[in-house]
């Protein structure tokens, strides 16, 4: 990585940091671009340089946070090994990162509530979950070709996979004393996993 590479990077993620914090403290329609700049100590000229709307600043957000994940969790997708041992360490890397985002998350479902209205955020989420069936398809069927697995859609397996770490995050949104993520994706994945298993 080249140093202008590197300062360009760190300006943005100095940006981003900021974004973050003040959609979180105001609420994505709340926040405005002065706010931004207000809170990464920059000049608006320089905000406006790397990122000139509301809305690239949103894509951007989701960009960084998914960028890392998704590329350890393809190089555990094509992994050696058993489609189960795969698939519980995607599972267990896949936590981490929850865990991690997990004071996002209500700022992250003020960016889905713009999903339904707003097309630039629709298109992101469906590249993101095209991106994950990518993933944990062919070790569905792997696991199926394998023996491990009994014969099922792969891709119906890997949406009641995704929708185990969707479904529990969501339940924990609405309520944190009921729901322990950790734990709940774990059980939730093994009862998957020993219910297809041949």
């Amino acid at each position: 990585m080249s140093p202008r590479t590197a300062d360009r990077e760190a300006r943005e993620d100095q940006i981003l940091d900021a974004a973050e914090a003040v959609f979180t403290e105001k609420g994505v329609h709340q926040s405005r671009m002065d706010d931004i700049v207000t809170k990464s100590g920059l000049s608006k000229g320089t905000l406006y340089w790397y990122f000139d709307s509301k809305d690239k600043i949103i894509i951007a957000i989701f960009e960084r946070m998914f960028k890392r994940e998704f590329e350890e969790l393809e190089k555990m997708g094509k992994s050696d090994g058993s489609a189960i041992t795969i698939l519980e360490d995607i599972t267990e890397r896949t936590i981490v990162d929850v865990k991690r985002m997990l004071g996002l998350m209500p700022l992250v479902y003020e960016f889905m509530s713009l999903a339904f209205r707003r097309k630039f955020v629709k298109e992101a989420f469906k590249h993101y979950i095209n991106r994950f069936m990518e993933i944990l398809v062919p070790v569905f069927q792997y696991g199926i070709d394998r023996g491990e697995f009994r014969p099922h859609d792969p891709h119906d397996i890997a949406i009641t996979f995704g929708a185990i770490f969707e479904g529990t995050i969501l339940l924990w949104v609405y309520d944190n004393t009921l729901v322990d993520v950790e734990k709940h994706i774990r059980s939730g994945i093994k009862f998957l996993l020993q219910g297809i298993q041949a």
